[in-house]
């Protein structure tokens, strides 16, 4: 919103105070403004003269010699080529020694053989944006009306002193959209009256009832219409002082009638059009829904297809305008215009943002109908825009007006205490101070004791509730002046909870070893919704009744694609030495419809591919495999202390090597899985050998979360026994060092696999699994005969349970 500071003088009294520190203030109360706009780009020494004559340049057929009276006792010659200069007008001069914009002096010149002492300037040359020249002027000088006084500074009737302040309103202001509602904030913020001009109508003997009547079929759409007719009417250039304000506040002058419109619509924030009434077409508007494929040819000249959902203003037969967006070429006002039919209604917002939007069409008129107009100004607005009309236009008011109107303009009441507005801004306001801001903001109220009621009105659709109302008083009370205060009870220290330490610990603990962090999307496709999932069958995909796309439409079941996606995006990017992992939430549901709010599941998965140490100087190089993998969650699973209740069994699952995967099962219950990437899904993803792992965090943080217990440093030697074993070649290691396990007893500390062997020197189905074996006695050094006799215990249980044998 471009609000001039000379227009907003109108109605609040300004002269003590500039426009910059207007602008802090509003901004202080927070009305925002982005910037103060200086009309004048650094002009001066340009005064208003008078061509006395103009003759045609002996030499030049595109230029004017003209004598030009600009206030002194001789006349000066201008050299002007300008088309539309002439004898006897009264035109801009900028005299020798003059700035104009960009800092450009005029000097005495010659032009083709004659002397030229000074300038005839256009508006575009004094500083004025082209978009916002009248058109009539926007190819030459500008000419100013007979009544301006010759010598006199010309900025001054061009109101090129003044300074426009920009609005950056938020969406709920918006009050702030016309000159009443800045001066209303204005006034409230100085503690200033705040004059309002009241329409003067004078109606002619006709009445509105013979020339329109009214008709609204979507009263839901459009509950007030009002239709007044202004006939006799001369359509013609806008008065300067019309002109200047338009111009300032971004808009371009048209003619009087259609600038008239304009101007009230900044003014009062209430859109109206004027249709010429000789070529509406008929003594009826019917307001209605367009029917789908209805045409209209808006005032730019382009047809547009409609739609039921576009609200239209017919004249019972065709449309002649879309309802608070534009209206129809067929009925625009002209030059030869002698009677206007006024529009002044009441539009749903939601119903003309849909036109807009769909048209693609966004007017002054649709912001201010969508985001919300005050409904008693309807009338107001249509009497200002018939009393100018009359005015400047030489108009007469037919008496009455054609009007359908079904609208609720009560306002609200809301109730609210001092003790209230005290508790919620820390403050000590009074009952008197608290009043006082009321009737600066012009709030009609009741008070009982501390209880105030008060009546919003209806310009203040933004304040419904308490909260509106205690924000207001702050505002106007000063945010400066709100004491700043600890608060006062009992406090907690902040820390993060066990389970949060844990998880921080998880993350540190993968980046420790190499891996970098990976947050993705919660929202999939539907087929990657259904990849990696175990059971697909008891899994059903989430989908959401509102995506914003295919590929965001349903909750993620799994991280493995959302990984995956991370090595794609930079294998395509020449990155081929990859590892990443990701802590998020997968969603998972059995139920057909849901009815319920899914389990919501917290998870961490991990993806490496390519190169995992490289130390070129020594001539190592180490790529990643399913050991790799395993041995990064070995190590999580170490640093949470739950690596003895950990197990690794071979299992197949959808979409992973079948003999490079293993499940993870945590005390006999499944919490995850590490493995190879599927070769033929490697392939479709075009990536290289690709090893992934995820764990049920929640499970593993939930089992983890136990007491540690030191024990004393041994005083004792261990006694370490190696022993290689021959077994079928489908025998898991595992299932060995269970047994293994089992018959050391208390005094087997420890079992490690350190080799595995298949060679030309074993049988063929049979492998060589050596391990190394810790034996312990923390209160005494164990003799060979006591450590012999455990480890044949041992060997003995894995001959009768597994069938092994000593490798000779």
């Amino acid at each position: 919103m471009l609000v001039s500071f000379n227009w907003l003088k109108d109605y609040v009294q300004l002269s003590d105070i500039t426009a910059v520190e207007l602008a802090e203030r509003l901004t202080r109360s927070g009305v925002a403004v982005d910037i103060v706009h200086q009309l004048n780009k650094g002009v001066s020494n340009v005064v208003v003269g008078h061509v006395v004559s103009r003759e045609q340049h002996p030499d030049a057929d595109k230029l004017s010699l003209c004598q030009v009276d600009v206030g002194e006792e001789e006349l000066v010659q201008i050299v002007c080529g300008a088309k539309n200069v002439a004898q006897d007008q009264k035109v801009a001069v900028a005299k020798v020694g003059a700035v104009l914009p960009g800092n450009f002096k005029i000097k005495k010149a010659k032009l083709r053989g004659q002397a030229s002492n000074g300038m005839i300037c256009s508006l575009q040359e004094l500083g004025v944006e082209t978009k916002f020249v009248p058109k009539e002027v926007s190819e030459g000088i500008f000419v100013f009306p007979q009544n301006v006084e010759v010598g006199k500074d010309a900025l001054e009737y061009l109101n090129l002193h003044d300074e426009v302040l920009e609005l950056d309103l938020t969406p709920n202001r918006a009050d702030c959209l016309n000159m009443f509602g800045v001066a209303y904030e204005v006034g409230a913020i100085l503690s200033r009256e705040v004059n309002i001009p009241i329409p003067i109508i004078q109606n002619c003997s006709d009445h509105v009832s013979d020339y329109i009547q009214v008709k609204v079929e979507s009263l839901e759409d459009n509950p007030l219409y009002r239709a007044m007719v202004i006939k006799d009417v001369k359509v013609a250039t806008s008065p300067l002082w019309l002109q200047n304000r338009l111009m300032a506040a971004g808009i371009r002058p048209i003619s009087n009638v259609v600038d008239i419109t304009n101007y009230v619509l900044l003014e009062y924030g209430q859109p109206l059009h004027a249709f010429d009434y000789d070529r509406f077409g008929s003594k009826e508007v019917v307001v209605r829904r367009a029917t789908d494929g209805e045409e209209i040819v808006t005032l730019d000249d382009t047809t547009r297809k409609l739609s039921k959902d576009h609200l239209v203003i017919t004249n019972g037969i065709e449309p002649v305008a879309v309802a608070g967006v534009m209206g129809g070429a067929k009925s625009e006002v002209q030059i030869d215009t002698t009677t206007i039919l006024l529009e002044a209604a009441y539009f749903k917002g939601k119903t003309v943002r849909r036109a807009s939007k769909d048209l693609g069409l966004r007017s002054d008129s649709s912001v201010r109908f969508e985001k919300g107009i005050d409904p008693n100004r309807v009338a107001l607005a249509a009497e200002r825009a018939a009393h100018l009309i009359c005015e400047l236009a030489g108009g007469s008011i037919v008496e009455g007006c054609a009007e359908v109107n079904e609208l609720d303009v009560k306002p609200l009441q809301i109730n609210i205490t001092v003790e209230k507005i005290n508790q919620a801004l820390g403050t000590e306001l009074t009952e008197e101070i608290v009043a006082q801001i009321f009737k600066r903001l012009q709030f009609l109220f009741s008070q009982s004791d501390d209880l105030f009621s008060v009546y919003v009105p209806t310009r203040r659709a933004d304040i419904t509730i308490e909260a509106d109302l205690i924000e207001e008083v702050a505002r106007l009370y000063g945010y400066d002046h709100i004491p700043t205060t600890l608060p006062v009870g009992l406090t907690t220290a902040g820390s993060l909870t066990p389970y949060q330490m844990q998880r921080r610990k998880v993350r540190r603990f993968l980046e420790s070893v190499g891996l970098n962090q990976a947050i993705t999307y919660s929202l999939t496709s539907a087929k990657k919704a259904s990849a990696f999932v175990e059971d697909v069958g008891n899994v059903t995909p989430i989908r959401l009744a509102m995506p914003m796309s295919e590929d965001r439409s349903t909750l993620r079941t799994s991280l493995i694609p959302h990984v995956l996606d991370v090595l794609q995006y930079n294998n395509n990017r020449k990155l081929d030495d990859v590892a990443i992992y990701e802590v998020g939430s997968i969603f998972l549901t059995e139920e057909k419809e849901l009815k319920e709010q899914p389990k919501e599941k917290e998870m961490v998965a991990g993806a490496l591919t390519g190169t995992w140490q490289s130390h070129l100087w020594q001539g190592e190089k180490k790529k990643v495999d399913f050991f790799v993998a395993k041995g990064v969650l070995e190590g999580l699973f170490e640093s949470l202390g739950v690596t003895s209740s950990i197990r690794y069994e071979v299992a197949k699952k959808s979409g992973f090597h079948p003999g490079r995967t293993a499940a993870i099962t945590l005390a006999g219950n499944e919490v995850g899985f590490v493995g190879q990437i599927h070769p033929t899904l490697q392939k479709e993803l075009d990536l290289n050998e690709t090893f992934v792992f995820q764990v049920d965090l929640e499970a593993v943080l939930s089992f983890a979360g136990k007491d540690v217990f030191y024990e004393e440093i041994p005083k004792y030697p261990a006694i370490s026994r190696d022993i290689a074993l021959v077994v079928d070649e489908t025998l898991q290691a595992q299932a060995v060092k269970d047994v293994i396990v089992e018959h050391g007893g208390k005094l087997l500390k420890s079992v490690r696999l350190f080799d595995l062997y298949q060679g030309d020197k074993m049988e063929a189905g049979l492998k060589s699994l050596a391990f190394s074996l810790t034996y312990f006695d923390p209160s005494k050094t164990l003799t060979d005969e006591e450590v012999t006799k455990v480890h044949s215990q041992v060997l003995e249980g894995l001959k009768e349970q597994l069938g092994v044998t000593l490798r000779a």
